[in-house]
């Protein structure tokens, strides 16, 4: 059994260190061919560099105006993410404590919800909040991250307070606490690992995203991903600023995650899962 096990390690670590390799080979040739002229890059994009160069990341953080493209970004992700964070861990909340069949078909059509991808709505989404869309971008793309995030974050939520004894509720409703205190005092604090995953999913999804910004903003507003399309003209492209304007564009976010990720862990862990 002890010779089984030893096997079973082994592999596990080789597989794993090839699925390691493979997530990581395509960072390692972004910032790589980041270092190169162009020429070099079209040469041949899998070698070293012959001489390093910081000219693209100068040119890039130039041509994308990339403190402001930052600044819009910052804006929307935490905005977003905040009100998503406020908004579904409330909604777990009545859903989970309050057992009734219109709390039950709410959640089963939030959860049914997440199948349908943006794509199939797209064209008549746009239609109908056209109007709308064109008053204020940034707000109006806010709003929209909301509603289409909402349904997971409240999974994510209801999952992990459905485990938290309603014994804490009951007691602290006997000690003269209503809903709301009930809620903003005693569980919300406890709901930490899963306000973290939900915060790094969320962060991740409407940082790199890039097509519902292309429909919505306009180019005073454009985040960072939409920024990293000007380096792909319709004749040429800048290979070596492409190369460093998208390590500008993820740099901020891989920090970010890497800061929450212990809590993003146990908080796939233990919400997620019922």
């Amino acid at each position: 059994m002890s010779e089984v096990r030893g096997i079973a390690k082994k592999a596990t670590f080789i597989s794993g260190s090839i699925i390691a390799v493979a997530y990581f080979l395509p960072f390692v040739l972004v910032f790589v061919n980041a270092l190169k002229p162009k020429f070099d890059i079209l040469a041949n994009p899998l070698a070293l560099p012959k001489t390093i160069t910081w000219d693209n990341f100068n040119q890039a953080m130039t041509k994308m105006n990339f403190f402001r493209s930052l600044t819009n970004s910052v804006i929307i992700t935490v905005l977003s993410v905040g009100a998503l964070i406020l908004f579904s861990s409330m909604l777990a909340y009545y859903l989970a404590r309050t057992k009734s069949k219109f709390t039950k078909t709410t959640f089963l059509i939030l959860v049914a919800s997440m199948i349908v991808p943006f794509q199939a709505l797209m064209i008549p989404f746009m239609s109908i909040f056209a109007q709308f869309v064109s008053l204020n971008n940034r707000a109006a793309l806010i709003f929209f991250y909301i509603g289409f995030g909402v349904a997971l974050s409240t999974f994510l939520y209801h999952g992990f307070i459905s485990k938290i004894p309603m014994d804490l509720d009951e007691a602290a409703s006997m000690d003269g606490a209503n809903d709301f205190t009930i809620f903003w005092k005693i569980i919300f604090p406890m709901l930490r690992p899963v306000t973290a995953t939900v915060a790094i999913v969320n962060a991740l999804w409407i940082w790199n995203d890039f097509l519902l910004p292309r429909l919505v903003l306009t180019p005073e507003t454009q985040t960072l991903p939409l920024s990293t399309y000007l380096f792909y003209g319709q004749y040429s492209t800048e290979y070596g600023q492409a190369m460093a304007g998208l390590l500008l564009a993820v740099l901020p976010i891989i920090v970010f995650y890497l800061i929450l990720q212990k809590q993003f862990i146990s908080g796939i862990s233990t919400g997620a899962v019922k």
